[in-house]
């Protein structure tokens, strides 16, 4: 399927958020995807994964995650300069921010014309656990959170009751959660922690563990794995077509 990008400028309480916007050429009305980038924002191979889920018939938007704490248009480097500024914008942005980015993209959606009714969810790394993040909302009915990071750490100052693991009860679509065991960022402790606390809440989930190490959806660098990478979307994609398409 063809599709078209485009970008939209959405207001939020922190100022503009500039969406890009992937959406297949059909006339049918489509299902709607966020889609979370890792800390360096809409780089190529964000880019490119988003442009694969839209390739199925899903509009697919992609949000400037950090979109106060930078110029519009910001696109981060993968080297240890773009690693260190985006860990810091993910330090610096407060935690109620991302829940009004979610609202702003939803209530964009729900006006548009193509819109069939139904939002799912999607991100790597810091994305997978901010997907994680938009499945608080109640529209949301899908979510695919690939190696999300932070989600057995509370990195949240001051604000413990907002972390995302301490709302699972608003949690109301099915989840579908991705891991790599050589992933540093999150060791089999960390893992176990996230996967007791959704199972004590009676969550609808999968969860899938291959062997492979962070990042390895990317495809850039030497952590790629295309084998799994192919794997990942194609459990995503029967994921949203089971239950939103």
């Amino acid at each position: 399927m063809l599709i078209q990008s485009e970008f939209v400028d959405l207001n939020t309480p922190t100022g503009i958020m500039r969406t890009y916007v992937h959406k297949p050429l059909t006339h049918k009305k489509t299902p709607a995807i966020l889609f979370y980038s890792e800390i360096f924002q809409q780089t190529g191979p964000i880019e490119r994964a988003a442009k694969i889920i839209a390739g199925h018939g899903f509009t697919v938007l992609v949000p400037e995650v950090f979109h106060e704490l930078n110029p519009i248009g910001t696109v981060l480097a993968y080297d240890d300069a773009g690693r260190d500024k985006g860990n810091a914008d993910k330090s610096a942005k407060d935690v109620e921010g991302y829940d009004a980015d979610n609202q702003a993209m939803i209530a964009w959606i729900k006006k548009q014309p193509w819109f069939s009714g139904h939002i799912g969810a999607m991100g790597f790394c810091i994305g997978g656990h901010l997907a994680f993040r938009a499945a608080l909302q109640p529209e949301i009915e899908a979510t695919a959170c690939f190696y999300a990071t932070d989600l057995h750490t509370n990195v949240i100052p001051n604000k413990p009751n907002q972390h995302s693991m301490n709302r699972l009860k608003d949690i109301k679509g099915e989840l579908l959660m991705i891991w790599g065991k050589q992933d540093n960022h999150i060791p089999e402790q960390g893992r176990k922690v996230v996967y007791e606390k959704m199972l004590d809440a009676q969550l609808a989930f999968t969860w899938h563990e291959f062997n492979g190490q962070h990042a390895f959806m990317r495809d850039e660098g030497e952590r790629y794995d295309p084998e799994l990478a192919l794997l990942g979307y194609d459990l995503a994609l029967k994921l949203f077509q089971r239950k939103l398409a």
